[in-house]
């Protein structure tokens, strides 16, 4: 079995795995099928909409959209079927990225059982998805991404804020987006050894 390294987690943490050996080529090494990869907030109309927006866009512009399958969802069904938040699609809109498709979703079993990483917003998001029984190897939290190595762990909740907070978090999301990115493509393009 070969485990794809991301990265190594902030504050002296254990690495980050995505386990995806189901999808491996034994004789090349490399992915045969999309990495599966879930961005989880709490209601998915803020900030999961808004990184699973950023990422993809980001894989397209790389030329690596086709490397990843990529979903975002919430911990709570307060919002299920409703588009994301008017404040996160200006933010978005307004720094060059499409939300208005997203149509939020809850987490599902699927995204538990069978998604190689599960991408938490915030330390909540990441206990409720331990309870929910995703080994800690398929879950980081987004800002150990960042390269501003913030000292919250936690990307900020703009939902009660105004949309100056939405444009800061989205800021927040997209250099650790990028940063998350790069780690994967690496990771994946890399044959085993």
């Amino acid at each position: 079995m070969r485990r794809v390294e991301i990265g190594i987690r902030l504050n002296d943490r254990q690495p980050v795995f995505g386990d995806a050996h189901a999808r491996l080529d034994w004789h090349t090494g490399l992915m045969t099928q999309p990495f599966r990869l879930s961005f989880v907030c709490t209601g998915n109309i803020c900030r999961s909409p808004m990184a699973d927006v950023i990422f993809r866009a980001l894989a397209e512009r790389a030329g690596a959209s086709d490397r990843f399958e990529v979903m975002s969802s919430g911990t709570h069904g307060y919002h299920i079927g409703e588009g994301a938040d008017p404040r996160t699609a200006a933010a978005l809109a307004a720094a060059g990225y499409d939300g208005n498709r997203h149509q939020a979703s809850q987490l599902s079993e699927t995204e538990v059982r069978d998604f190689d990483l599960l991408i938490a917003l915030d330390r909540g998001h990441e206990q409720i998805l331990l309870r929910r029984g995703v080994t800690p190897d398929r879950i980081a939290l987004l800002t150990e991404f960042d390269p501003e190595q913030p000292k919250d762990p936690d990307v900020f909740d703009p939902y009660y804020s105004d949309e100056q907070a939405f444009v800061r978090v989205l800021a927040q999301i997209e250099r650790s987006c990028a940063v998350l990115l790069t780690r994967l493509t690496e990771q994946i393009e890399r044959p085993a050894q």
